[in-house]
């Protein structure tokens, strides 16, 4: 399934036969850092999800199959002129597009609840209750209004909604709305996990001394990663991309080394080259 952000895009109609889609993602890179296109033609659908040094994650979808990652992004960036897409360009807030690139590896774990029968205030109760770290879909009116409520381990991060207007909106005035037109129009709701992990704090008291690494520590990482990143670019089995492994191995480690959550943004590693800004 293919999810795309509730607010009104950027750009909208674009046809993909006229545009050098390399040099789009480039200048959308540049122009506002992270956010989304989406690819829409008869026969396939797909999106891709970039910050302002990769494409993170990609899917595409047709009848035949549904494919993520790598492969999915090099396959719509190379058929963009035979399929002539529609092509819309969405706005994501930089803080939050590892958890939009993430989107596609996440697994249903409630799907069509109606609310004839479930009541959302409810619902994102529960599933505060249950640490949810992922999405509650919610479609109004057959579709003609709707939001995403993004959880980070239970906690409400924000949510993408029809009348946003492209950041990942966290006020409760929105979350009302949400649940007062479900309530009046009718909605459908569907609740998606995404292996992510909230970053725990630490129950050790703070340092008082902060130590910085070497310049030679770094150095010796990126050249680290530069041969691991080869080596996973080579393997043909490995469909995801090097930047979202590499990222969703952090978030697996971030309880222990709380520097490499990604949500922080204190360890990067882009273009073979490691930014860290942390204690």
């Amino acid at each position: 399934m293919i999810i795309v952000p509730r607010e009104k895009a950027v750009i909208v109609n674009l046809n993909s036969y006229y545009l050098d889609i390399k040099k789009v993602f480039e200048h959308y890179q540049g122009e506002f850092g992270s956010g989304a296109i989406h690819f829409k033609s008869p026969s396939e659908e797909g999106i891709v999800f970039f910050d302002k040094d990769d494409l993170l994650n990609g899917v595409l979808k047709n009848k035949k199959e549904e494919i993520h990652g790598n492969v999915a992004i090099k396959r719509l960036l190379s058929g963009v002129s035979e399929n002539s897409f529609t092509i819309n360009i969405y706005e994501i807030d930089p803080d939050k597009v590892y958890l939009w690139a993430n989107i596609p590896n996440a697994k249903k774990i409630y799907e069509d609840l109606s609310s004839e029968f479930t009541d959302l205030d409810g619902l994102i109760k529960k599933m505060e209750s249950e640490k949810l770290t992922g999405y509650i879909d919610v479609s109004i009116n057959n579709g003609k209004e709707g939001s995403l409520i993004f959880y980070n381990n239970g906690e409400i991060i924000g949510g993408s909604y029809s009348w946003g207007k492209g950041e990942l909106n966290g006020s409760d005035e929105s979350l009302k709305l949400i649940i007062e037109k479900t309530k009046e129009l009718g909605g459908v709701f569907h609740v998606s996990r995404i292996s992510l992990a909230k970053k725990e704090k630490a129950s050790e008291p703070p340092r008082e001394i902060k130590e910085e690494p070497s310049p030679n520590v770094l150095t010796a990482l990126e050249e680290l990663l530069v041969i691991f990143e080869g080596m996973i670019m080579s393997n043909k089995k490995i469909k995801a991309d090097f930047s979202t492994l590499l990222k969703k191995k952090f978030v697996e480690k971030a309880d222990k080394y709380a520097f490499l959550d990604p949500f922080a943004g204190e360890f990067e590693y882009s273009k073979h080259n490691i930014s860290f800004s942390g204690d």
